[in-house]
This record gives structure tokens, sequence and C-alpha cells, in this order.
């Protein structure tokens, strides 16, 4: 069958998604095609301001519409602890638990050799110059970093190595804790996809890394 362009255009692009197969291209091409005209304009227009009206936080590198983000923004928040996640949509799930008061900040990722993926290619030595800055300055100094990356091959090689550079800052005269998430996530899991009482539990039970 020869489809119309339009379509199998689309169909192409719903096919470059991640998780989107070729036959849910297809439902969900000509969903959109029998949909109100109103409903589909409101739809190509959300997807055109996606990145127009959103940016990255500059301190955290969590995606908002202002710089900083509210969540770095907000004074009511404990910013000598900082949670370490891959993704701005770990951050997501560890909010809804409604529990951890403290700052975030985002990788972009996990070290991945395979993938091509290396310490560089994350937002590494932002977190690095972050933490030193926070040392440096009077208040508030980093008292705890969270690392919060997924519990599989990738994270946990990630979290190794931003450990050992973090390390690097425990001076004599000046340390901090740095924490894993506890038991309760299994392990090849992502974040995202954990229940709020999994979470909550693994950030309680966190443990010095």
């Amino acid at each position: 069958m020869n489809l119309p362009k339009p379509i199998k255009k689309l169909i192409d692009s719903f096919e470059r998604l991640p998780g989107i197969g070729p036959k849910t291209a297809q439902r969900l091409t000509f969903y959109l095609l029998h949909v109100p005209d109103e409903m589909l304009d409101e739809f190509g227009q959300a997807l055109m301001n996606l990145k127009k009206d959103t940016i990255t936080c500059s301190v955290c590198f969590n995606v908002s519409e202002t710089d900083p983000c509210p969540i770095c923004a907000d004074k009511t928040r404990d910013h000598s602890v900082i949670c370490v996640v891959e993704q701005p949509l770990d951050i997501l799930a560890i909010e809804k638990i409604g529990k951890y008061k403290g700052v975030y900040h985002v990788l972009g990722g996990a070290i991945s050799p395979l993938n091509n993926i290396g310490p560089d290619e994350l937002n590494i030595k932002p977190l690095l110059d972050r933490v030193q800055k926070s040392i440096k300055s009077e208040s508030p100094k980093v008292r705890e970093i969270i690392l919060a990356t997924n519990p599989n091959m990738e994270g946990e090689a990630t979290a190794m190595f931003i450990k050992n550079e973090l390390r690097k800052f425990q001076i004599s005269n000046f340390k901090f804790q740095i924490s894993r998430l506890g038991q309760g996530l299994p392990t090849g899991g992502d974040l995202e996809y954990a229940d709020e009482v999994t979470l909550q539990r693994a950030l309680e039970g966190r443990r010095e890394y």
C-alpha cells in the first residue's frame, strides 16, 4: 500500500521517538488524521513551543521556563544537599514523593562507552565546579551529595566516577557526605519508572558511598 507522503512522513517521524515502533507510529498518525482541526492545531502549537518556550537552568541543568529554575531559586530549599540525577524526568519522580527538600543536578545521561558517552559529554564538570564554589563560599556550604543515578551498569559506573572526583574536594578541614540511594530500587531499573513508595524508601535509606 502506497501511503500519501504526508502520512508516511509523520509515521517516520514518530518512529524516531524512543519506544515507538512501526505499528504504534501508524496508529498515532491515523488517530491524528481524524481528530478535529482545532485539536490538531493545538497539538502542533505545543510541539512548536516545546523548545521555544523552555530553557536549561544554568545551575542544575533542569528544563524550565526560567533561569534559574524554580527549585534553584527557592530559598526555602536546602541548598547544602544536592541530588545528582541522570535526566529531568528523575526530578519529577523524586518531587512526587514530597519529602526531599534539597536541590538537584542533572547530568544529562550516564557514562556509556558503548554509546560513546564519556564524562566530558555529561554535566559532571559543572557539578564539580558547583561543589568547589560552594566550598569556597560562606553559605550554604555543600553538606551532602546524593548520587541518584539509575541502579544499572551505566548508572553505577557514573556514580563511581563522580564519587572519585568529589573525594578530591574532601580536604582535612572540610568534609561532606557522599551518599547513594538505598535498597528498594531494582537493579537494572530506571528511576523515572519507580513508584513513590520505593523512591521514598530509597531516599530515606541512602548510604554513605
